[in-house]
């Protein structure tokens, strides 16, 4: 059951509990979340989809019920759009032992702890997996979204091009020290909110992404996989100091990323990087990276 006082409920929410978590402890929220996404969604209407994603990003932060059904209704997306890009939709899942192994040895140093991924050996070896498709239902309860090629950090690192970098919402701070690794000056931030499921190393510091920008005031900011309809990307676009905002997206408008504050900034010139995406594994998820370069005299 979740706590009974609001503080102690808004709490609970915090730790980013999950869909069945959430389900069971607002049972008559999720019917009524659930009556309204068969709605919107029965209307086959990407923009109907888009505004309702919108119009739960903006109810009152005050309000706790608002705040349960806004919860629900963004995990019962993100499911949707994993099931759009993995083909799996329900059930336990998991790998057989030979494709097991090998995406182990392909993908990981060892346990869930990444690499960065060859890319010739990537390209020979993943279309050989008849599981492929479950890996990522595997591995996005524990944070997971995507994988980095060896070329995309170097291609990164190029973009950053030695000036200091903050990775903001940066989960178990694997980009950043993949790029610190390539010799980029990268400091690494997060909420902590994951904390359940993400263990996070001490290289990754506990500050919310509004928090990390004040104090760091970088001149480039990457962030991969930001919460869709996050209200912290607004705060990297005010941010005088940045230069440079580099965000590694679901392909999927609803899966990740703030696309509403991305076409409502004025700041800065949006390009999407077709020879950065592809570099983003697996070739599935169908990522895109959005380059924002500042335009306008902070």
């Amino acid at each position: 059951m979740p706590p009974r006082k609001a503080k102690d409920a808004r709490a609970w929410l915090a730790q980013r509990p999950s869909l069945a978590e959430l389900r069971a402890a607002y049972p008559a929220d999720w019917e009524a979340v659930q009556a309204e996404l068969a709605e919107v969604i029965g209307r086959n209407d990407l923009e109907a989809l888009k505004a309702y994603a919108v119009g739960l990003s903006s109810s009152p932060a005050a309000d706790l019920r608002a705040q349960v059904r806004r919860q629900l209704a963004a995990e019962a997306l993100k499911q949707l759009c994993l099931s759009a890009a993995t083909g799996v939709s329900s059930g336990k899942v998991r790998f057989n032992l030979v494709n097991g192994w090998v995406a182990q040895q392909l993908l990981f140093e060892h346990d869930l702890q990444r690499k960065p991924v060859s890319l010739p050996w990537f390209r020979l070896i993943w279309p050989l997996l008849w599981q492929r498709q479950l890996l990522l239902p595997l591995v996005q309860p524990k944070g997971i979204y995507c994988f980095y090629s060896r070329p995309l950090i170097r291609e990164l690192a190029k973009l950053i091009d030695g000036r200091p970098c903050l990775e903001i919402a940066a989960g178990d701070g694997t980009l950043s020290s993949f790029l610190a690794a390539a010799g980029v000056a990268v400091t690494a931030t997060d909420d902590y909110s994951w904390q359940h499921s993400v263990t996070f190393p001490a290289s990754v510091l506990r500050q919310d992404a509004k928090e990390a920008l004040r104090a760091h005031r970088p001149e480039v900011v990457i962030c991969s996989w930001p919460p869709a309809g996050n209200g912290f990307e607004q705060a990297v676009f005010r941010t005088g100091s940045v230069q440079l905002y580099v965000a590694i997206n679901s392909g999927l408008e609803l899966g990740s990323g703030n696309r509403k504050a991305y076409a409502q900034q004025t700041a800065f010139t949006c390009s999407e990087e077709p020879a950065l995406s592809r570099l983003v594994l697996p070739p599935e998820l169908g990522a895109v990276v959005h380059v924002f370069r500042r335009t306008t005299r902070a």
